[in-house]
């Protein structure tokens, strides 16, 4: 296995870039774990995709993101090595076209097209576009990718050859969903970042200051020099130990009530703000659960049909969430 990135040759090595690769496995780790529980149900449903978590796992993807940028340019800033570069790739692929398949399979309806792998994959190659323009100009397109997303968004990107470029108008549905934008533009202040850095002396003067002496450093390292492994082998480690613990500690048994309205806040808060979806999933899951209609609620979800009292209680909910979030 090799580097998630693109690594200058060893005996050059930067290896606080390394520890910071580390670092981001590490985070990514905690919040896999933190989900792996979430999902044999000892921790609440939801939970990972609200709040701090939730700004956790975009902060992880981010820095990966900036470090492959700033990869790029340590590794092809003075010319392209094309055949390592080629390698990597491949392997990037290849790795990223496995995870599709295995979600696909284990998880039709939320699969990973266009995880984080997917991303790095592209971008790497429309990032080496930018490592001869100038860093004023890669900031400035970065700024561009990270912010116009939702004013150049289109129906017309709803097409599912098109989807993994995040200018969609529709709820995208899947496990893990990194699309270049704005997520490219993470890639670009990276190597707008280690361009100026190199300018400066930055990574010589790194270079000078650690060299992986210290013990606590060294694991980090090693993981950030090796971070496609560490990806592809820690989330299967994790899960089989969840899952081992199961057997024995069986997760307690979940309120209804509680996951209903955690699951309608997962969706809700994918296209409205937080306070708005916070009132209206509990007025409307316990107005169903009042007029004993949650069941029929979840069958008229995914058939499509509609019903007459449901339809009453979302509209009454809607219109009382969107005045008492208004009135804030």
């Amino acid at each position: 296995m090799t580097d998630l990135t693109h690594p200058i040759p060893a005996k050059q090595r930067v290896v606080l870039v390394d520890v910071a690769r580390g670092l981001a496995l590490l985070a990514m780790a905690i919040y896999h774990f933190a989900w792996d529980l979430e999902f044999f149900g000892y921790a609440p449903s939801g939970m990972t995709a609200f709040g701090g978590w939730k700004f956790f796992a975009r902060s992880i993807a981010g820095s990966f993101l900036f470090l492959v940028g700033v990869s790029l340019v340590l590794g092809h800033g003075r010319a392209i090595r094309w055949r390592p570069f080629a390698i990597r790739l491949a392997m990037i692929v290849a790795a990223a076209a496995a995870i599709t398949a295995l979600t696909f399979y284990a998880m039709p309806d939320r699969y990973i097209f266009f995880g984080i792998l997917h991303c790095i994959a592209v971008s790497s190659v429309l990032g080496l576009v930018f490592l001869r323009l100038p860093v004023v100009l890669t900031a400035l397109t970065a700024a561009v990718i990270l912010f116009a997303g939702p004013y150049i968004a289109s129906p017309f990107f709803n097409q599912g050859a098109l989807l993994w470029l995040g200018l969609s108008t529709q709820q995208i549905l899947s496990n893990d969903f990194v699309p270049i934008f704005p997520w490219f533009g993470a890639v670009l202040l990276g190597i707008g970042a280690a361009k100026a850095g190199q300018q400066m002396g930055l990574f010589a003067w790194l270079a000078s200051i650690y060299r992986g002496e210290n013990r606590a450093g060294r694991p980090l390292a090693f993981a950030g020099r090796h971070s496609l492994a560490f990806y592809l082998l820690h989330q299967p480690v994790l899960i089989s130990l969840v899952y081992l613990a199961s057997l024995v500690f069986p997760a307690p048994a979940a309120d209804p009530i509680a996951s209903n309205i955690r699951s309608c806040n997962h969706t809700c808060v994918q296209n409205n703000p937080a306070e708005f979806c916070s009132r209206f999933c509990d007025c409307t899951i316990n107005e169903l659960v009042r007029a004993d209609l949650i069941d029929a609620a979840r069958k008229s979800q995914s058939s499509g049909e509609q019903d007459a009292g449901i339809n009453e209680i979302v509209n009454t909910c809607t219109a009382s969430a969107f005045e008492e979030t208004r009135a804030e």
